[in-house]
């Protein structure tokens, strides 16, 4: 999955599978794929003032995920 460079304190780069609603987020710490995530939500965090505010809000506990 191809990802997009992130300003951001904690996350490094971000990307979206549109097909299977996929959200990849690289974080300093690794790498995570969030499931069923709707692309609204990923265009929320990418267009957030605070990427890693959002992500702590909308994202991390609203979506089944796995280390990659």
């Amino acid at each position: 999955m191809e990802r997009q460079a992130v300003i951001s304190s904690n996350l490094v780069s971000v990307g979206y599978d549109r097909n299977t609603s996929t959200l990849e987020v690289e974080f300093r710490s690794g790498m995570y794929q969030y499931y069923g995530v709707p692309h609204d939500i990923y265009e929320g965090l990418m267009n957030a003032s605070s990427i890693g505010s959002y992500h702590h809000q909308n994202i991390k506990n609203s979506f089944t995920c796995s280390k990659v």
